[in-house]
């Protein structure tokens, strides 16, 4: 109930909201980074620097990069992935517009002493140059509108460039991991990677592609989920769940899957050639 009168109070007065946000970010950036179980240095959220966000994922992620030379991080967050990578001696590639998680991204890599191994660009991804609004902050931020309920209010402007004009040919030769966590945008990031995904050797994607969870009021499924498995797999990719059991999606399960006729329990997939 508490939590129902505070967020239509910020509907009908976005300037406290906007003061009560800009407030609780200053006094959330006096926290000192703690030390971490994998021995970096680590702000800004502390299930991450405590070890228990994503334990999955996490490890998932750690088992992939053993392999690749870099980790193209895009919705980087506060660093957390990107400070795994640069621990495990990978070179990084930074992409987070918020202006709150990035000053806890440029502090948690430099604070650990990997200034030159990343390069950040403080910038969203879509097809292509442009300025849209995002919604939220923190791990929620979103370029669709009434994502996960987030109030209207709640919203910045961000520049957007396409994932091709970030990355050039820096990964030609290399092999990368993409890890993608964009609130779902996925299918505009994907509109703007056309080379990217050709790129040899191909990239290893992982992304999280929700169906159901966060939609916008009156969405009960993510009308983009098919068409972004889609994008990949005609591109020649392959796709799995990014857990344990590692299950193989094919465009029959997708279609099922969209029609409600089977269950994933994941929102998180590894797309390879």
């Amino acid at each position: 109930m508490m939590k129902k009168i505070i967020k239509t109070i910020f509907e009908r007065f976005p300037a406290l909201a906007h003061f009560y946000r800009s407030s609780r970010d200053i006094m959330d950036q006096r926290q000192p980074p703690r030390k971490t179980p994998w021995g970096f240095s680590f702000a800004g959220h502390d299930a991450m620097a405590f070890g228990i966000f994503e334990p999955e994922e996490t490890q998932v992620v750690r088992r992939l990069m053993v392999d690749v030379d870099v980790l193209v991080n895009i919705g980087a967050n506060v660093g957390y992935y990107c400070c795994h990578a640069l621990s495990m001696g990978k070179s990084v590639i930074a992409v987070e517009p918020n202006t709150r998680n990035l000053h806890y991204l440029l502090k948690n890599i430099q604070n650990n002493g990997w200034s030159n191994q990343a390069e950040v660009f403080p910038v969203a991804m879509g097809a292509g140059a442009d300025i849209l609004h995002m919604w939220g902050g923190g791990t929620g931020a979103s370029l669709v509108k009434g994502w996960a309920n987030i109030p209207e209010s709640y919203v910045t402007q961000v520049p957007i460039l396409s994932l091709d004009r970030v990355l050039g040919d820096t990964l030609r030769g290399k092999n990368a991991l993409i890890l993608v966590d964009i609130e779902g945008a996925e299918l505009m990031l994907l509109e703007g990677a056309k080379q990217t995904l050709i790129n040899e050797p191909r990239p290893i994607w992982l992304m999280e592609i929700s169906l159901s969870e966060h939609q916008p009021a009156g969405v009960t499924i993510n009308p983009n989920f098919a068409k972004t498995f889609e994008f990949f797999f005609l591109h020649g990719y392959r796709a799995v769940t990014a857990d344990a059991a590692a299950i193989q999606i094919t465009p029959e399960i997708v279609k099922e899957v969209v029609a409600g006729r089977q269950k994933l329990g994941v929102h998180n997939f590894v797309f390879y050639n």
